[in-house]
């Protein structure tokens, strides 16, 4: 009562003089802002305020729409239009001091909404106090779009015979056992948009079935992932469609929490599909063994799109009338082949050939033998090429006969420099980079740039090589995989590969799969190989050594720690080393 009568008899400077006494902002008769927490945040704004005798308590504008052409708002503005929201949320509405900050903080929106009423000249904070008296907001649209959802979106979710949060204690509680699993507040608003019905779940419920997740072996931050990738994960019982795809990847060897270095939060993910993806590749052929090569050396293929690319190309290529076997040796030889723009532009050959009439035996043929290229090289629509044969397809399908590459030459929408390359004797010279492609390399990409450096020969030089790896006996992706690691590999003659396979088998009995873990051990000089590896034999035909020592431990140390190691272990074994390092010197 001291302070309204004070209020009525001094002027506005009076005020701002007593201010720091009572610690109390400038209220209205009828204000039921009485805490303290709101007079010590407020009474700065109104000293601000205060100190200017012409600048009067501003009026919103309650008859002004927001509209893309409003008047920009300040930076301080929109600053002090957040602390007053937050002031509302936290000192008078009860939020605790994160929600309040988050929500204040992170609805552009629903504040250009409040400050678009308010000229620019005037207090922002003033303003938006006084009208948080008298007209309570719809605490429901800057919270949905602290979450990260659209204000499009909002509309249709606001419930229809409530305004303030805290009369759905179900959807706050939820909201809490969300944020405080670990899940970020901006990614909240997808799982609220494709399972709102998770947010009305009595107490407990929805912690356990996070729980029930990390039961069957995954990590938290993968089941972050996973629920907010796919929402209705957390809908009904478990998804048991996703724990038959982990059983299933299990099973060809890969740990349970594998998946969540794969998972991306921008992607929605089937598990259904990925399920009858991985059936399909079991019904048409594939072995477990292949499945894991083929998932190793590219997990897009199952993650992207659910499995539904290579779902519906191996069945396209099945249609053109290729064999099973045949399809997964074009996967092994072209690893990006499923890569989402190389099976884009594969699509579009297809639809080109189809399109002008081409036999399907012959588009079968022209995919068995420059699939890479196909995947590789996007085409200009047949239109546009059978303008150049005035509309004869019959003569332009006859020309892709005569030579497929011609299809490239014609339609490629980039410049076509594959050097002597033809249909008819794949084994031709090939450039470097057609290679490269093969092994998986992006076109263009600073990656191709850096291997056109490392590996020396031409294509079909290189290609003899990989070539000659794969017919030792090991799988083609595992071969890329050396590869990679090892680029110098195919540095090598295919003389010079055969001779350290021969020496591994001959002086040591190791199977080729030996070297896998340790492709280098194929850039190591072949006296350095030849003269450890028949030390060692001999050390252990005597029994000073054991029997199955690693090839890198047999090359990777020094001469010195060799010595060491493996010869002096045994009387004769100096002498036994001088007589090899002279009989392969002599040879």
């Amino acid at each position: 009562m001291l302070v309204r009568n004070i209020r009525k008899s001094v002027s506005w400077k009076m005020i701002s003089q007593l201010n720091h006494l009572f610690i109390s902002p400038i209220y209205e008769k009828g204000s039921t802002s009485h805490s303290p927490q709101n007079f010590s945040s407020w009474s700065i704004r109104c000293f601000r305020s205060s100190h200017n005798p012409k600048l009067s308590v501003p009026e919103l504008k309650t008859d002004t729409p927001l509209s893309p052409a409003v008047n920009k708002i300040s930076r301080v503005a929109r600053s002090d239009g957040q602390a007053a929201l937050f002031d509302y949320l936290h000192s008078t509405r009860g939020f605790n001091y994160v929600d309040a900050e988050h929500i204040s903080k992170n609805s552009p929106h629903f504040l250009q909404s409040l400050l678009s009423k308010v000229d620019n000249d005037q207090d922002v904070a003033r303003a938006l106090i006084r009208f948080f008296r008298y007209h309570p907001i719809n605490e429901f649209e800057p919270f949905l779009e602290s979450l990260g959802l659209k204000p499009s979106e909002i509309t249709s979710m606001l419930p229809r015979n409530l305004i303030f949060l805290s009369d759905d204690h179900d959807l706050l509680d939820n909201y809490h056992v969300i944020c405080d699993y670990g899940i970020p507040r901006l990614k909240i608003g997808k799982i609220y948009k494709e399972a709102t019905q998770i947010f009305g779940y009595d107490y407990g419920v929805l912690g356990m079935k996070l729980t029930a997740y990390e039961k069957l072996g995954l990590s938290r931050s993968t089941v972050i992932k996973l629920v907010t990738c796919s929402p209705t994960l957390l809908l009904g019982e478990m998804n048991n469609e996703l724990i038959q795809v982990l059983g299933k990847l299990k099973v060809l060897g890969f740990e349970i929490d594998w998946i969540g270095g794969y998972l991306s939060n921008r992607h929605s993910y089937n598990w259904g599909r990925m399920l009858n993806t991985l059936r399909f590749l079991n019904e048409v052929g594939y072995s477990d063994e292949e499945m894991a090569n083929l998932f190793k050396m590219n997990p897009a293929y199952l993650f992207e799109g659910s499995g539904k690319q290579i779902y519906v190309l191996v069945g396209q290529l099945l249609k053109l009338g290729l064999k099973m076997n045949d399809v997964y040796s074009l996967f092994c030889e072209n690893p990006n082949i499923l890569s989402l723009k190389c099976a884009k532009n594969l699509w579009h050959a297809l639809y080109f050939l189809t399109e002008i009439g081409l036999e399907t035996e012959k588009i079968a043929d022209i995919v068995s033998t420059h699939i890479q290229l196909l995947g590789s090289h996007s085409l200009k629509g047949p239109k546009t090429v059978l303008r150049g044969f005035n509309g004869d397809k019959c003569r332009l399908c006859q020309t892709i006969k005569d030579d497929p590459l011609n299809l490239f030459r014609l339609a490629s929408k980039s410049k076509f420099n594959v050097v002597q390359m033809t249909s008819h004797n794949p084994g031709k010279l090939f450039d470097k980079t057609t290679f490269l492609l093969r092994l998986g390399y992006l076109e263009n990409s600073d990656e191709l740039a850096k291997a056109l450096k490392q590996f020396r020969g031409r294509g079909d030089q290189l290609q003899e090589r990989f070539d000659c790896l794969v017919n030792a006996g090991l799988d083609c992706n595992v071969v890329i995989n050396m590869i990679r690691q090892a680029p110098t590999v195919l540095n090598q003659s295919k003389n010079v590969l055969e001779k350290k396979i021969d020496l591994l088998k001959t002086y040591l009995g190791y199977p080729v799969e030996s070297i896998v873990s340790f492709p280098s051990y194929l850039c190591y000089d072949v006296d350095r190989v030849h003269l450890r590896f028949s030390m060692y034999a001999w050390v252990k035909q005597q029994g000073a050594a054991k029997p199955t020592l690693s090839v890198s431990t047999l090359l990777a140390c020094s001469d010195v720690r060799f010595v060491k190691y493996f010869v002096d272990i045994h009387p004769e074994g100096p002498a036994m080393w001088e007589s090899l390092k002279s009989s392969l010197q002599s040879s």
